[in-house]
């Protein structure tokens, strides 16, 4: 058996692991020789002292390990994947899945839960009545080769120990690494056979990542990765200080989702699902870059192709399409509030940060994995920062199950929306990586 009590003693004093010291780290924690406690101990090591390169692909090396890796090559075509460092009101790959997919590129995803104040993807597509993502690896190469887009529950064969080892980053404060965090999710995205990723890094109030270094160095690991396992990785910097879009909540940002596939999408989450769909085309077998990508994406949109491609998809996995023409068909909360402006001037915050913890108390999130979520409640926002609004505007509406639940949303919703006498200055733009 390895001395566990050695390696993380030789990281917590500034050592550098080789490949089959990490291996054997992972390997022995996985078969229980190597307790939570210790483990828990070398992840806070490694938050004080790092990791290097080489030690950060070792990790997701012996993570890649610990399960399967799923062969798309049987497809004939390279598989394109996209990943988000987790934000509010982020519907993006509802959009930008169908909307790839209808230009001929493959699509596949293997997505998460949502956690705290960050959504789910899956819990959002499970807000739509009949849509199944838990499938075995067989039913996902299938539907991308059929339908060319698939979004399925992260795999428990796929790195498992990317999923044990983030529980357990999860209650120790050792989330916030970025080889942890590098390593995790290029774990997954390796064992899941995509040949290229495009990355959404979040920066903001309602991320976890808060400034601009830490985006680009976590970006340059997983960049890092790819590269050295034959994927080709792409990315952004986009802001989360606000919500993206209006919708915050799972049924909700569906519908929203419906909207941006109509050509109607707030500029914020169309200018996020732009950019990363033509990093998208450039990274896949379509032969197309710069404005002909933008250009072929445009005319998907226009001509309502990408709209068709969402109800081929949602109908694949098992979903009802009513709702794409009746919104109604989706789950509707039984309480709405408005929250109205109490003064004349401009909006000068929505914070994202206080709008998810709202949407996460009214019960669109979780405070714990395994806690259910009801799909029906959450917040919309109906103004921007630097909208001029008079006294009883209207600036959000809160969707709850109840009067008390509500109120106290609506509460915090308010609080976190700020009206100054004047506009404040534009924000940063998205910036590619």
């Amino acid at each position: 058996m390895a001395d566990f009590a050695g390696l993380i003693q030789k990281k917590r004093d500034g050592g550098e692991h080789t490949g089959e010291e990490l291996s054997q780290l992972v390997s022995g924690f996985m078969c229980g020789d190597m307790p939570d406690y210790q483990m828990s101990a070398w992840l806070m090591a490694v938050v004080f002292r790092g990791l290097t390169p080489a030690e950060t692909l070792a990790l997701n090396d012996a993570e890649v390990a610990s399960g399967e890796r799923l062969d798309l090559g049987v497809l004939g075509r390279p598989v394109v994947d996209k990943h988000s460092t987790g934000g509010v009101g982020d519907k993006v790959t509802m959009v930008l899945a169908p909307l790839v997919a209808s230009c001929g590129v493959i699509f596949g995803k293997m997505s998460g839960r949502g956690l705290g104040h960050t959504g789910g993807t899956i819990d959002k597509l499970e807000s739509i009545p009949g849509f199944v993502t838990e499938m075995g690896p067989e039913r996902f190469r299938e539907l991308l080769g059929t339908v060319g887009v698939c979004v399925a529950g992260q795999s428990s064969r796929l790195a498992p120990a990317d999923g044990r080892i983030y529980a357990l980053r999860d209650v120790t404060a050792t989330v916030d690494s970025n080889p942890l965090v590098a390593a995790s999710i290029m774990s997954k995205k390796i064992a899941s056979g995509a040949a290229a990723v495009v990355m959404d890094v979040k920066m903001g109030r309602g991320a976890f990542i808060r400034n601009r270094g830490q985006a680009a160095g976590v970006f340059s690991l997983m960049k890092m990765i790819g590269e050295a396992r034959g994927i080709a990785v792409r990315g952004i910097i986009s802001p989360m200080d606000a919500p993206l879009g209006r919708a915050v909540g799972n049924a909700l940002e569906v519908a929203e989702a419906v909207e941006a596939l109509r050509g109607e999408g707030p500029p914020d989450l169309m200018a996020v699902v732009r950019k990363l769909a033509v990093l998208s085309l450039e990274s896949s077998d379509a032969g197309l870059s710069g404005d002909a990508a933008g250009e072929l994406l445009d005319q998907r949109l226009a001509e309502g192709a990408a709209l068709a491609k969402f109800g081929e998809w949602v109908e694949a996995q098992g979903g009802d399409t009513a709702f794409i023409d009746n919104p109604g068909a989706l789950p509707q909360a039984s309480h709405v509030l408005t929250v109205r402006a109490d003064r004349s001037g401009f909006v000068g915050v929505v914070d994202a940060l206080e709008v998810g913890l709202a949407a996460r108390d009214l019960g669109a999130g979780r405070l714990k994995k395994g806690d259910r979520v009801d799909s029906a409640v959450g917040v919309r926002i109906e103004t921007v920062a630097g909208d001029e609004v008079s006294a009883g505007d209207l600036l959000a509406s809160v969707h709850a199950s109840s009067p008390e639940s509500g109120a106290a949303a609506a509460a915090r919703v308010a609080a976190a929306i700020s009206i100054a006498l004047v506009p404040p200055e534009a924000g940063w733009r998205l910036v590619e990586l």
